[in-house]
């Protein structure tokens, strides 16, 4: 019979990302994001091939983000508001970190596990930050998408991307719970 943690069991089935806008000064110091950090890189990772990495991004960053973001939108050809809503996260964010996907040549595990295992990590690392009361969310946009962007802004090698920005400070104030997929309508069983 399995033991249950309770408390962990109402922490998964209850959690709620915060949306960044509503984060707030102060973010976490080094001594209480390396908690969060080393929880995050407990994620499954088949082969132990640890493929990725962090980049802290703090707030004095986050301006020359948000410039570079600007920049390459209008080198991009995307219209204002594209624009801006790539630059605004950065405008608005206390303290970011950037998962990294830095996937490693194995004969064993293929490249989209180890995708999975940086997918995995943005989670973990999300999961950790609201664990610890802090507000958090997973965000992408555009720029982590752009070659230019992850090159010149995060200093990204080749062979790596931008699995997601995990933004973590303080919250103000916590949205109501959205809809959730029906269980049903989304699970087959096999029993033979």
């Amino acid at each position: 019979m399995p033991t249950p943690n309770p408390a962990a069991f109402e922490f998964l089935t209850t959690r709620r990302s915060r949306p960044a806008k509503t984060l707030q000064s102060p973010g976490p110091t080094k001594e209480t994001l390396r908690p969060l950090l080393e929880a995050a890189a407990r994620t499954p990772d088949h082969g132990k091939l640890e493929p990725w990495r962090f980049i802290v991004i703090e707030q004095p960053a986050m301006a020359r983000l948000s410039q570079l973001a600007g920049d390459r939108g209008t080198a991009l050809g995307l219209d204002p508001e594209q624009i801006a809503k790539g630059r605004s996260q950065f405008d608005q964010g206390i303290l970011a970190v950037a998962v990294i996907e830095s996937p490693k040549a194995s004969e064993k595990i293929p490249d989209l596990e180890q995708t999975y295992s940086s997918g995995a990590v943005c989670l973990a690392l999300l999961n950790a930050a609201l664990a610890a009361g802090w507000g958090a969310n997973w965000l992408s946009g555009w720029p982590s998408h752009d070659r230019g962007f992850m090159k010149e802004g995060l200093g990204l090698d080749d062979h790596e991307r931008i699995a997601g920005f995990i933004h973590i400070a303080t919250e103000t104030s916590a949205p109501p719970d959205r809809p959730r997929p029906d269980i049903d309508n989304i699970t087959s069983w096999v029993s033979a």
